[in-house]
């Protein structure tokens, strides 16, 4: 039996996570031991002292949330999971990166209970911490009443160098200040070493300074000083009008003789022969790997926890019976349930050949809808006219008055998907954010990382094609929609018309295990005629026979969004040549293929063999339905600037030129 009575009680446990750590990343051969030997003191002080969590319910509403931004160093989550009660036994901290264990190498909220967020790729866990305290800020705006401090936590983040060099960082670190979020509370890991070595090599920042500039309150601790650590974090705490930002120098590899404070540290194995040093160094049993004295349970639990759920529900109990129609709105907002019978308000839009643009629909849709959802909450960075996303007469978010729905987030398009992403994640309220789809190309890293752990955030991504017109080849997409749509779990729907727009907005709020792209056309295209057309319902299918004609189709045209009318129009001109083309609309890729196959049959009818597909972007992809012998009429080079007819004709985006590969695939099948 070792002696430990020379340790304090928060040293045992201090030591028990850099222990811990070394030995899961030495057993997996893999990962980041450094950062949680460094951070275990602030790690300890947080969680056992202020975190206000109950492990036995890691989804209870007003637990504070917990962000480690710095997912390399996930072993210290992981270890603080384990040491205080959540469903993380040893055995998971043993098998650290392994298949199917709950301990993978960055933290997953999909695959760990009790993870708030997926983090990894640096800098988005910051800012999906901003979203999650402007979700907190808005639901206690929105549902907190005199003597019902219902809505009321923190969001606490840890950030490391490598987060606040990455450009996202600035962004939402610019929001929060602007929107004075002082119930978030960053702390910067100044350990000052990243893979390449000290942060000399490529940073000179003066990070205090910097955040002062966005408004933040700011300080500067030892972070190996528990009374230090424990006063900054009261003081962040009593400072309201501002987020903050404590500046936290530790020591990566605390504890190490070798590698303390080196490069070596941070994103390797200590190895075995230093391993033995350091835990000689730390008193620590050598021979034990995992080694978790009984006593640190008992210090690490806290007990305080379940007491705090108890009196947050019966809190919530005499809410309901003193406010019971916010109680009920509250409820279903939580829970991601839309108001009974929200879709009647829908709009359904009335043949028009001059039509609308998509992109003028989806607004159009959001009048309607927005009064009905009250937790729905939009933005857009700084292309609010253009994207269409504010209704008329809503209220702005503002730093003095959170009653607002709709945020500005200034030409921030990066930041706004992480904020977004926060938002989804915290639960009770739903965001939706518009930008270019060009401009899809800045926040790719959240849209990839929403896909990844299931958040129902909504892109509103607009002027979807060259079809945008003069302002030219910068701003056309051409490659975006089918990068978007080589993400796994995202819908990426590009509707036809102002009705299929209508149901795009039906799929996207209704999917709650996943985000939806939104691409919307800035030109008009005509709104058509559905008692011609089949049904726009179809497209809550993702894909749909739009358009059969009488006898049996020789052929089959495929398109999207505003080509769908030319596909039509080549369906007639073929009629008029003898030739019967079936046209189908495929808004949502996505969505098609998750029918049934019987389904999918019908609708893309595989005997046909001459098949054309036609859409105002890179043809990848389309091979999956015209086959090795189809035709795709698509994009294999840049837009230009020039009037959208003018660019549509000049790089062969016609009706003449899907009638042309018709004819041509029907004359070399007949031989």
């Amino acid at each position: 039996m070792t002696d430990f009575s020379h340790y304090s009680r928060h040293e045992l446990a201090a030591n028990t996570i850099r222990t811990l750590s070394m030995d899961a990343v030495q057993k997996a051969n893999s990962g980041h031991p450094g950062t949680p030997m460094g951070l275990a003191d602030l790690g300890i002080v947080l969680w056992r002292d202020f975190l206000r969590h109950n492990p036995a319910n890691p989804h209870w509403f007003n637990r504070d949330r917990f962000i480690l931004s710095a997912g390399h160093a996930s072993m210290l989550l992981y270890s603080l999971m384990h040491l205080t009660g959540y469903d993380l036994p040893l055995e998971e901290i043993r098998q650290f990166r392994q298949w199917g264990s709950h301990t993978p190498g960055h933290p997953e909220n999909f695959k760990t209970e009790g993870v708030e967020t997926t983090t990894g790729p640096l800098g988005q866990g910051i800012g999906n911490a901003v979203g999650l305290a402007i979700a907190e800020r808005w639901l206690a705006t929105h549902f907190n009443r005199p003597d019902f401090e219902l809505i009321d936590h923190y969001t606490y983040c840890i950030a490391s160098d490598g987060d606040l060099m990455e450009g996202v960082s600035h962004e939402v670190a610019s929001i929060a200040g602007h929107l004075g979020l002082g119930k978030l509370i960053v702390f910067y890991d100044d350990n000052k070493i990243t893979i390449d070595g000290s942060t000399d090599l490529a940073w000179s920042d003066d990070v205090e300074q910097r955040f002062r500039a966005y408004h933040w309150h700011t300080q500067r601790i030892d972070g190996h000083d528990v009374e230090a650590i424990h006063e900054a974090i009261l003081a962040a705490q009593a400072e309201q009008e501002r987020p903050s930002l404590i500046i936290t120098r530790t020591h990566i590899g605390f504890g190490s003789p070798g590698k303390q404070d080196t490069a070596a540290a941070h994103g390797e194995p200590l190895g075995e022969e230093e391993i033995l040093r350091t835990k000689e160094n730390l008193g620590w049993p050598a021979t034990e790997p995992f080694y978790v004295p009984e006593e640190v349970y008992d210090y690490m639990r806290p007990e305080a926890g379940p007491q705090q759920q108890a009196a947050w529900e019966a809190l919530f109990a005499r809410y309901r019976e003193a406010y019971p129609e916010l109680a009920a709105t509250l409820t279903a907002a939580v829970n991601n349930e839309l108001p009974p019978g929200w879709e009647d308000a829908l709009p359904v839009f009335e043949p028009s050949e001059k039509g609308m643009a998509t992109r003028a629909a989806s607004g159009k849709v959001l009048d309607a809808i927005l009064p009905v959802i009250p937790w729905l909450v939009g933005g857009s960075a700084d292309l609010t006219p253009s994207n269409k996303t504010k209704q008329a007469g809503i209220q702005e978010l503002r730093r003095d008055d959170f009653r607002g729905r709709y945020i500005h987030y200034g030409i921030r398009e990066h930041g706004m998907g992480a904020i977004m992403n926060g938002m989804s994640l915290h639960r009770g309220i739903r965001p939706y954010g518009g930008t270019f789809l060009i401009f899809s190309d800045y926040m790719r890293p959240t849209v990839r990382i929403a896909a990844l752990m299931f958040a129902p955030t909504i892109f509103v991504f607009t002027h979807d094609s060259i079809g945008l017109g003069e302002d030219g080849p910068t701003h056309q997409p051409i490659e975006q929609l089918p990068g978007l749509r080589a993400i796994p779990n995202l819908y990426v729907f590009r509707p036809a018309d102002a009705n299929e727009t209508s149901y795009a907005w039906k799929v996207a709020l209704e999917r709650t295990k996943g985000p939806t792209a939104l691409a919307l056309s800035r030109q008009n295209v005509p709104t058509l005629d559905r008692s011609r057309y089949a049904p726009a319902a179809g497209a809550l299918r993702g894909a749909y026979v739009i358009s059969d004609p009488e006898a049996e189709p020789e052929a089959v045209i495929f398109a999207t969004g505003s080509e769908v009318h030319i596909a039509l129009e080549a369906q007639q001109s073929l009629a008029e040549k003898g030739v019967a083309a079936r046209v189908v609309s495929i808004p949502c890729w996505e969505l098609f293929d998750e029918q049934p196959e019987a389904y999918r049959e019908e609708v893309l009818l595989p005997r046909v063999r001459v098949r054309v597909a036609i859409e105002a972007a890179s043809p990848l992809g389309w091979e999956r339905y015209v086959g090795r012998e189809g035709a795709i009429i698509a994009l294999d080079r840049f837009g230009h600037s020039a009037p959208y007819k003018e660019i549509y004709k000049h790089l062969g985006l016609t009706s003449e030129n899907v009638v042309a590969a018709v004819l041509r695939q029907l004359e070399t099948a007949r031989g």
